[in-house]
């Protein structure tokens, strides 16, 4: 993201410029660390993409971040210059983001920026988390034994990410093809049947109740009635001959654009994330995953000696859910405090009991980072399982669905004529 601001040195001589960095605090950290004060940091709006409706353009892949990590790792156990790696690794990515991303931090390493503050200039390609575990395995000496934590945890997140495509492609897919064919039907298909049923047994004909509501759905998508009745919009000549459908249609889409806007926006954000924690059976889906990322990425912070409040700050961002991470930022407080990280934990509304009796355990031992990553494990493997028997109940349930919807239309078509012919005849 991109950023003003505005700063004041140790002489009192006052600095502005722009900068990109992953977030407003990760911006802050830098400016306090090149010796200045910061005065001013804002969103430079004229640059800001990621507030669109459909994100940023430019991304790099899991499966390619996962790479680099594992192959930078390797070269700096080996003792290879970082400036070289970095040189080596982007002459090999396949992905052209990718060596424009690295060819750039390959600059700043040059120039003598950090790893980690590089890595910050490019939040579409590195997280957050991704940065500050950079940034601790530097200060510790330990950036190969960091890299490889990292290159884990990512592989984590994008088998997590690919279960959950998998299971819900699809459904999407036979539910794409479910309401073309029903909207299919209603425009081109069931006015002729009415007709044919109206030439059969005349105005008068008794047909079901089911064949009245179909025919009756199908003449309110085809005619205009509804855009009619509406002051403004029923005078305009082009508009006022629309059928309902497509107005309906159209209404609905630009409806979407700006709910997913005020989605984007803080407020929207955790109104929406709030009803995900209310639906059944995503609410489980969703609290498993978060639990299994608080665990994996705190336990690696926590094993790269990043301190407890950090490491809260960092996890709480990476969760994707902002009504959890309001939790862990309440629970940073009484940790500041003097309070051990498991009692508020242990009174929150969404982290079950097990991960505050496992934090117990961890803060006795001083293990927390070996208690924790055996709960991502256990979470994550939860997460597996429950997704891989949605995907088996899922399938069959659409089947029958989409059955009872053809059984449905092929009765109220194939009756009322069977019946009119008998009357005739």
């Amino acid at each position: 993201m991109q950023f003003i601001y505005k700063a004041t040195t140790t002489e009192g001589r006052t600095i502005s410029g722009t900068a990109e960095a992953a977030s407003k605090q990760a911006l802050l950290a830098l400016l306090r660390k090149q010796g200045v004060t910061p005065v001013l940091v804002e969103l430079d709006k004229s640059k800001h993409k990621s507030g669109s409706l459909f994100g940023p353009k430019k991304k790099v892949k899991l499966n390619d971040l996962v790479i680099f990590t594992r192959q930078l790792s390797t070269m700096i156990s080996a003792g290879v210059p970082l400036t070289r790696s970095m040189a080596a690794l982007q002459a090999n990515a396949d992905n052209p983001y990718m060596r424009e991303v690295l060819a750039g931090i390959t600059k700043d390493i040059e120039s003598g920026l950090p790893l980690g503050d590089a890595f910050a200039k490019y939040p579409n390609a590195f997280s957050e988390v991704y940065v500050n575990m950079v940034r601790a395995g530097e200060e510790g000496g330990i950036l190969d034994e960091i890299l490889k934590r990292l290159a884990l945890q990512v592989e984590q997140d994008a088998s997590i990410r690919k279960k959950i495509k998998s299971a819900m492609m699809y459904p999407i897919v036979i539910l794409t093809i479910t309401i073309i064919a029903f909207f299919g039907i209603m425009l081109l298909i069931v006015p002729k049947i009415g007709k044919i049923l109206l030439d059969l047994g005349g105005p008068n004909a008794k047909l079901p109740v089911y064949t009245v509501a179909m025919l009756d759905v199908s003449n309110f998508c085809v005619s205009n009635s509804f855009i009619k009745h509406i002051p403004i919009l029923g005078s305009l000549p082009l508009i006022s001959k629309l059928p309902n459908l497509l107005f309906i249609m159209a209404l609905v889409a630009v409806g979407t654009v700006y709910l997913l806007r005020y989605i984007r926006t803080d407020a929207g954000k955790y109104k929406f994330h709030g009803l995900l924690l209310r639906l059944p059976i995503v609410k489980v889906i969703i609290l498993k995953i978060a639990i299994a990322r608080f665990s994996r990425t705190f336990a690696s912070l926590m094993g790269a000696g990043v301190s407890v409040l950090d490491a809260l700050e960092v996890t709480g961002a990476a969760l994707g859910n902002k009504v959890i991470e309001g939790e862990l930022k309440a629970a940073a407080i009484e940790v500041r405090n003097g309070k051990p990280l498991s009692e508020p934990i242990s009174r929150s509304k969404h982290f079950p009991a097990i991960v505050a009796q496992m934090l117990i355990v961890g803060e006795e031992t001083g293990q927390i980072d070996t208690v924790l990553t055996k709960i991502a494990d256990f979470y994550e493997e939860e997460v597996s399982v429950l997704i891989d028997g949605l995907a088996a109940i899922i399938e069959p349930i659409m089947i029958v669905g989409l059955g009872a919807a053809v059984g449905l239309i092929a009765a109220s078509v194939m009756g009322p004529i069977a019946n009119l012919s008998k009357n005739i005849s």
